[in-house]
């Protein structure tokens, strides 16, 4: 009788057993798969592609967010269902961007980052309601609190990912930056619309907007807060040559045309060339590259990112962390890492 009843104890305890493995791996399978995608490129670059529905469209529908904590609860409930801590961080960065048409017509745009070393994720995405794209997340801006290898990490916060990315190309040719400006403080519109961050921002341009008239347009539906309070503005660019500055000036929105963002305000106005002397030196030797009528194909505008990174100048900064070269025509994007322009990642839009 005694075994009788050892082994029903026994089978009880493998059926619960077995019960907390389904309802675990049915609430963690896109982070299990989508960890699982995570793949160290290398020191301090990786790659991965979000499996499954990031819920985005839900973040936006339940009022977005009006700074990095209200998004970090949000993906804290959403993807980690309360029980991983995570915090989205900020910190001084300077950077460049340039809009040119190769030769044959394509439209192409280049981007630095530059910071101190950190760790970089490209990210590829496929939302079912909205464009596939590929972006950068400054992985040092996401925190989970514990002391773990880098690797391990990578893989737990890459559900995280798609709310925090810095730059990134969609597969209709649009490009989206953040770049910082050295100004304080940070704007907060607060008009009744929805709220975005500055990063949130960027994830719903590349997951919506085809061109720049309609990323200007949606980021107009918004009010928009800087993430942990530093002062940016954001360079769009699109399929069809077309690019401007999106900046906030007193909490209002300005856009400039301009194929060439760096690190100070471009709005005519009393803001205008507020920002750092570096960023405008930088600024004038990638202008002075387009109107001296250079080739710019994809190599060319690798050489004016190197032309104006770090390595060149005696900064605050300690590298150009990545630079990349978007064809927003074929949907191609190089990823240069360090500064070490001999060697590229390709990716493309659309195709993980």
């Amino acid at each position: 009788m005694k075994k009788i009843r050892m082994k029903y104890i026994v089978y009880a305890f493998f059926a619960l057993l077995l019960a907390v493995f389904v309802v675990f791996i049915l609430l963690f399978q896109r982070n299990i798969r989508t960890a699982a995608s995570v793949k160290k490129l290398e020191d301090g670059l990786y790659s991965m592609v979000y499996k499954g529905d990031y819920r985005f469209n839900d973040f936006l529908e339940q009022g977005g967010a009006s700074d990095d904590l209200a998004v970090a609860e949000f993906v804290i409930q959403d993807v980690f269902h309360g029980l991983l801590p995570i915090d989205l961080r900020g910190g001084t960065f300077g950077c460049s961007t340039i809009s040119a048409e190769t030769p044959e017509g394509d439209a192409v745009f280049g981007r630095n980052f530059d910071w101190g070393t950190c760790t970089a994720l490209i990210v590829q995405t496929s939302p079912a309601e909205g464009y596939d794209s590929v972006s950068t997340v400054n992985m040092d801006f996401l925190n989970l609190g514990l002391d773990m290898p880098e690797e391990m990490q990578m893989r737990l916060l890459s559900a995280a990912a798609p709310f925090a990315p810095m730059d990134g190309m969609n597969e209709k040719g649009l490009c989206v930056a953040v770049l910082m400006i050295q100004d304080s403080p940070g704007f907060h519109q607060d008009t009744g619309k929805p709220d975005l961050t500055t990063t949130t921002a960027v994830r719903l341009l590349l997951d919506q907007a085809t061109d720049v008239e309609e990323a200007v347009e949606l980021l107009a539906r918004y009010d928009m807060h800087a993430s942990a309070g530093m002062m940016v503005h954001f360079a769009l660019a699109d399929a069809e040559g077309h690019s401007v500055v999106v900046e906030y000036i007193d909490n209002e929105m300005a856009v400039t045309e301009t194929p060439v963002v760096t690190n100070y305000y471009l709005t005519p106005g009393e803001k205008y060339g507020i920002g750092t002397e570096e960023s405008k030196v930088r600024y004038a030797m990638l202008e002075d590259m387009l109107q001296s009528g250079s080739s710019f194909t994809m190599d060319g505008i690798r050489d004016a990112l190197d032309s104006v990174s770090k390595h060149n100048f005696d900064s605050e900064f300690a590298s150009t962390e990545w630079s990349i070269v978007y064809n927003q025509s074929t949907g191609k994007a190089r990823y240069y890492h360090r500064e070490n322009y001999q060697k590229y990642y390709t990716f493309i839009t659309g195709s993980p």
